[in-house]
């Protein structure tokens, strides 16, 4: 696997997770939840930031024990770190790929957080649906083209197996037209 293939393959499994923790702040009612999809350049480490608010402390800690579990329990991700539960103002959990920010509504509004980042993209759960099935449709694509090259070359040599003369002829007919090219330059 090339490292640009390994990059693509840690983007598609962000955006999942990612949408797995929105999901969960959309289920335990978190306001105003939004995704954004981080400048390379800019970020550092993280491609996304999720953002959401809960109107009481009690709820920002349901909706931050309830990303961890679900992503534990679904997907065997763990928070890199957790911060601010016990206050619950503003919880903040680092999967490195991704950052979830459980807001106060009103620590939200005090640091307002999406301004910091002017240069993030904000994506609708429908685009990132949309972006996701394509990602992974172009992966399909790949991999299924990958295998048919395999496939072809596998046939090719089953073939050759079967008839031994004629792929001995073959390989001794294209070896004596490479000495022939060869004497005539």
């Amino acid at each position: 696997m090339t490292q640009t293939e390994a990059h693509h393959d840690t983007r598609i499994k962000s955006r999942i997770l990612v949408q797995a923790a929105a999901a969960v702040c959309e289920d335990k009612k978190g306001q105003d939840t939004r995704i954004l999809e981080l400048d390379p350049i800019d970020s550092g480490l993280s491609d996304f930031f999720l953002v959401t608010s809960a109107s009481n402390d009690r709820q920002a800690v349901a909706i931050a024990d309830e990303i961890e579990a679900r992503l534990k329990r679904e997907f065997g991700v763990y928070a890199h770190s957790v911060e601010g539960r016990r206050k619950g103002d503003w919880i903040l959990l680092d999967y490195v790929d991704f950052v979830v920010h459980v807001f106060l509504a009103e620590r939200r509004a005090f640091y307002d957080i999406e301004r910091l980042r002017k240069s993030a993209r904000p994506v609708t759960p429908a685009e990132f649906d949309a972006e996701l099935k394509e990602a992974l449709a172009a992966k399909t694509r790949a991999v299924r083209k990958k295998a048919s090259g395999k496939t072809t070359a596998v046939a090719k040599s089953k073939k050759a197996a079967k008839n031994p003369s004629k792929a001995i002829k073959a390989a001794v007919a294209k070896k004596v037209a490479g000495k022939r090219a060869a004497a005539k330059t």
